[in-house]
C-alpha cells in the first residue's frame, strides 16, 4: 500500500469517527424509539469501520512514526528512520 494511500485512510477514518459521533450528540428529541435505535446502530457500525480504516491506515504508514512523519514532524532526532533492507 502506498503512503498517499494510507494516509487517506487516516484521514477518512479520523472524518468518519468525529463526524458520525458528532452526529449521534446531534440527534434532537421527539422522535419515535425505533429513529434512535436505528442511527444508534448506524453511528457504532460506522465508528467501528472507522477505527478499522484508521487501524489499516496506520499500519499502511508505519505506526505513529510513520503517520508524523508524513505530516512533516522531524522531532528531536532528526525526522523518521527507515529500516534498511539487507545488502544487495
Amino acid at each position: 500500500m502506498s503512503r498517499k494511500i494510507a494516509g487517506f485512510l487516516v484521514a477518512l477514518a479520523a472524518f468518519m469517527i468525529v463526524e458520525w459521533i458528532n452526529l449521534g450528540f446531534n440527534l434532537q428529541d421527539g422522535h419515535p424509539t425505533a429513529f434512535y435505535v436505528v442511527h444508534g446502530v448506524l453511528v457504532a457500525v460506522n465508528v467501528a469501520l472507522g477505527l478499522v480504516l484508521g487501524f489499516v491506515g496506520l499500519r499502511g504508514l508505519g505506526g505513529l512514526r510513520g503517520l508524523l512523519g508524513l505530516l512533516g514532524f522531524r522531532g528531536l532526532r532528526g525526522g523518521v528512520k527507515r529500516p534498511q533492507g539487507p545488502p544487495v
